[in-house]
């Protein structure tokens, strides 16, 4: 067990602990990242000059890090001083243990955990939730930890993904979404999740069909990206194979609305504006993707709904049980 000089002025602040999943800083630290992703398994010689690659394309590095702090800074700016925001990274530094034990050391005690993924699967989600058990048991910390699992139908968030979607079609300078293919992507997980039920595929429909009637929006369609090499299959329709069928049928303008991801990184600025991009102009479409929501005004006031929110719901659920026990 460790010991910790706790910081009295922080006494009665809430810790809202956001989780991202982490991007290396430089090219050498690409290697270290993936063996961390791939649980110590180091990525093949191949692979590896392949990753070193995308990130060349894209200037060496992603701005993930640093736009998960200007989420953090906006959001605490929102909140105010009852809370205090933290950020911890899945796969890479600053480490969600790191960030446990200085929410620890800040002497904090009830914390929201909120991944910053708007949609809830078992497969993802809960290796963040993990961590967050795992490093409280390390540092044999007793937090008042509450999760928030998923927010992908919270009003205020397609408002923000309305919007941008709105600035999306204005790159084309259209005015209707006539003659305009509209994909909605998010991250690929292995089929394996469909046999438990898994909530996934369901949040990114109800997403999808929460942000289309905010514009009009009557046709859509929703492909998964950035796909594991694992072997095994993995959630389709692909995007890739999804701009060859929009051209065999036809159109020529499509639009892709990233739903699954909150801020530009490596499946961003590589998978939709390089790969995406080259297969569009290959295929003769006419190729644009909605802007990341970042630290936007608009996701930031989402954010800061989504965390009061569900403060307000377990004072709530508190309160309850207590009456219950008289």
């Amino acid at each position: 067990m460790r010991l910790y000089i706790v910081m009295e002025n922080s006494a009665g602040k809430i810790a809202v602990l956001l989780m991202a999943y982490g991007t290396p800083n430089t090219l050498d630290e690409i290697g270290p990242y993936h063996t961390d992703i791939r649980g110590g398994r180091k990525p093949s010689p191949e692979n590896l000059r392949e990753l070193i690659a995308r990130y060349q394309r894209i200037g060496g590095r992603t701005q993930l890090l640093d736009i998960t702090r200007a989420q953090a800074r906006a959001l605490q700016a929102q909140l105010g001083d009852e809370f205090r925001v933290y950020i911890g990274m899945k796969h890479w530094h600053p480490y969600i243990a790191q960030v446990v034990d200085e929410i620890v050391r800040d002497g904090l005690r009830r914390v929201i955990a909120l991944v910053l993924a708007p949609h809830y699967s078992r497969f993802s989600i809960d290796g963040y939730f993990q961590r967050v058990r795992a490093a409280m048991e390390q540092a044999g910390a007793a937090l008042d930890v509450t999760h928030i699992e998923s927010w992908n139908a919270h009003p205020l968030f397609l408002q923000s993904v309305a919007e941008r979607m709105l600035g999306g079609r204005a790159k084309f300078g259209a005015a209707s979404w006539d003659d305009l293919e509209v994909i909605f992507s998010a991250h690929s997980l292995p089929e394996r999740i469909l046999q438990s039920n898994d909530p996934y595929p369901q949040e990114l429909r109800e997403t999808c069909e929460g942000v289309a009637p905010l514009i009009g929006l009557k046709k859509w369609r929703l492909a998964y990206q950035s796909a594991g090499r694992t072997g095994e299959k993995w959630l389709s329709p692909e995007i890739l194979s999804t701009l060859d069928e929009i051209a065999r049928a036809g159109k020529r303008r499509v639009l892709i609305a990233p739903i699954g991801f909150v801020a530009d990184h490596l499946e961003i600025l590589y998978d939709l504006d390089v790969e995406c991009a080259q297969r569009a102009k290959t295929l003769g479409l006419a190729m644009h993707r909605i802007e990341s929501p970042n630290a936007s005004p608009a996701f930031i006031t989402a954010l800061t709904s989504i965390v009061r929110e569900h403060l307000e719901r377990e004072s709530i659920t508190a309160q309850s049980l207590r009456a219950q026990k008289r």
